[in-house]
């Protein structure tokens, strides 16, 4: 079993949801050996059935109180680029493709993306580009993203202050 997870988070995002369950995109992650498509689509008006996605086992919910069960499980996370989400990815040390939203005005989830990208803990993308870059992705070239070290902060906060 290898399992795609995809997270939207709390927002609307179907041309997300929309441009993932396209037959080529599917073809892809089946290529990829992926059997598994669980898609949290948040408050979306799209609703993807079974029939979308041959090949895979699909499973399609809005919200849950937690999905830390499905980032855990996921072999793959494909997500929006809001930071709450990319972060939960990423400290759980999975593969993680971003997929900016570029209808966005002030898109400073491009910037977060592009910035993970450069640091090699994320591939990213558009909608416009997914199939192709779920046909072409490496994921061996990510690296694992290592959580804050809060105890630098402190001493960081002590010596101003003068504590030490």
């Amino acid at each position: 079993m290898k399992t795609v997870f995809v997270t939207v988070g709390t927002t609307s995002f179907n041309e997300l949801i929309v441009s993932l369950v396209t037959k080529e995109a599917i073809q892809a992650l089946v290529d990829r050996g992926y059997t598994d498509l669980a898609l949290q689509v948040g408050r979306g008006s799209f609703l993807p059935g079974p029939e979308r996605c041959p090949g895979l086992k699909l499973e399609v919910f809005r919200f849950k109180d937690s999905i830390s069960d499905y980032i855990n499980k996921a072999d793959l996370i494909i997500s929006h680029a809001g930071a709450g989400s990319c972060l939960e990815a990423l400290g759980a040390g999975k593969p993680l493709l971003v997929v900016v939203n570029d209808n966005l005005m002030d898109n400073h989830q491009l910037e977060l993306a592009k910035q993970l990208h450069s640091d090699c803990h994320l591939l990213y993308c558009t909608c416009s580009t997914l199939t192709q870059t779920l046909k072409t992705m490496d994921l061996s070239v990510l690296k694992t993203f290592l959580p804050g070290q809060p105890q630098n902060f402190a001493n960081f906060l002590n010596k101003v202050t003068g504590l030490i």
